[in-house]
C-alpha cells in the first residue's frame, strides 16, 4: 500500500485498532503492503510516543489506551455525552436492547455513545470505539439513504465489504444489493437490518438531522438478538426511535459538534 509516511503511519494505527490482541510485525507488513523494515521503524516511534506496546512473550504489537483517552477527552470536551446519554438510556430501558449513537465523520460512521437495555439472557453488546459497516448495518443504511446515489456508492466502495465471513446469512454482497437496501430504507423512512451485520443479530436505525436541515450528522440505532428483535418488534419501536432522533437533533451541543466535523460542501458560484 503506497502512500506518504503519515498515511502509512495512520494505516498502521487503524489496522492495530481492528486487532485488540495485536499483530506480529510480518503480518502488519503483509496486510499493509509496506516493507518490514519501514513498519518496524514506524512501530518503534509509536512505542516511544506511547501509542503502541510490544508484548514481550509473543512479540505482537498492540495499541495502548492513549488513542482511546484522546477520543474520550474530545467527546468530554464537546459536551455531547452529557446531553445525549439520558435520551439513549431512556430508549434502552424502554426497548430492552442496545441503543447506540453514531456520528458522521468524514465518510465514516463511528459509534460514540451507547446504552444497554438488556439485563439478562441474550445480549448484543460489542465493544465501543468501532464504526458501522456501511454495506450491512442499519446505521449505515440510514445514513446512505440521505445521500445521492453516487455519493453513497463511493462511501461503500471506499470502506469495502469488510469481514464477510463474520456476517449474517442475509448480508449484501454487491453494490446492487446494497443500493436495493438503501432504496428500501428511503421508502420506509428508517433502516432495518436482520441477519446482515452478524448471525443472529438484528438492528434498526433512524437518521439524526440538523435542526431545520436535511443534512444527516448522526444515526441512532437499536440492536439485539433476532429472536427478540423481529420485523414486527422493530416496526413497533420505530415511533420511539424517531422521537429519540428528533430529541437528539434538537440539542445544540450535538448539532454544533456534528456540523464542525462535517462542514457543508461549498456551494457552486452560480448559487451564491
Amino acid at each position: 500500500m503506497a502512500g506518504s509516511l503519515l498515511l502509512r503511519a495512520m494505516n498502521v494505527l487503524e489496522l492495530l485498532a481492528e486487532c485488540p490482541h495485536g499483530l506480529p510485525l510480518q503480518d502488519i507488513a503483509d496486510r499493509l503492503e509496506i516493507p518490514k523494515s519501514g513498519v518496524h521503524r514506524l512501530l518503534a516511534e509509536f512505542i516511544q510516543l506511547g501509542y503502541v506496546a510490544q508484548d514481550e512473550q509473543s512479540g505482537r504489537y498492540l495499541l495502548t489506551t492513549r488513542l482511546m483517552s484522546l477520543g474520550f477527552r474530545l467527546l468530554g470536551g464537546s459536551g455531547i455525552l452529557e446531553v445525549v446519554q439520558p435520551v439513549l438510556n431512556r430508549l434502552a430501558q424502554s426497548c430492552g436492547e442496545l441503543v447506540r449513537l453514531a456520528v458522521v465523520d468524514n465518510g465514516r460512521l463511528p459509534f460514540v455513545a451507547k446504552a444497554q437495555g438488556a439485563r439478562s439472557g441474550l445480549r448484543f453488546d460489542p465493544d465501543m470505539g468501532g464504526e458501522a459497516a456501511l454495506f450491512c448495518s442499519a446505521s449505515g443504511m440510514a445514513w446512505l439513504a440521505s445521500l445521492p446515489a453516487d455519493e453513497a456508492i463511493a462511501h461503500v466502495v471506499r470502506q469495502g465489504f469488510t469481514q464477510l465471513e463474520q456476517r449474517g446469512a442475509r448480508v449484501p454482497r454487491t453494490i446492487a444489493e446494497v443500493m436495493h437496501q438503501v432504496a428500501e430504507t428511503r421508502r420506509r423512512g428508517y433502516a432495518c437490518a436482520i441477519e446482515t451485520w452478524a448471525a443472529g443479530m438484528s438492528s434498526c436505525a433512524v437518521a439524526v438531522a440538523a435542526p431545520g436541515s436535511d443534512r444527516v450528522g448522526g444515526v441512532v440505532s437499536v440492536a439485539g438478538p433476532s429472536v427478540r428483535l423481529t420485523e414486527a418488534a422493530i416496526e413497533a419501536l420505530i415511533p420511539e426511535l424517531r422521537q429519540a432522533a428528533e430529541e437528539l437533533s434538537a440539542f445544540a451541543p450535538l448539532a454544533d459538534y456534528l456540523e464542525s466535523i462535517n462542514p457543508a460542501p461549498p456551494r457552486p458560484a452560480s448559487m451564491r
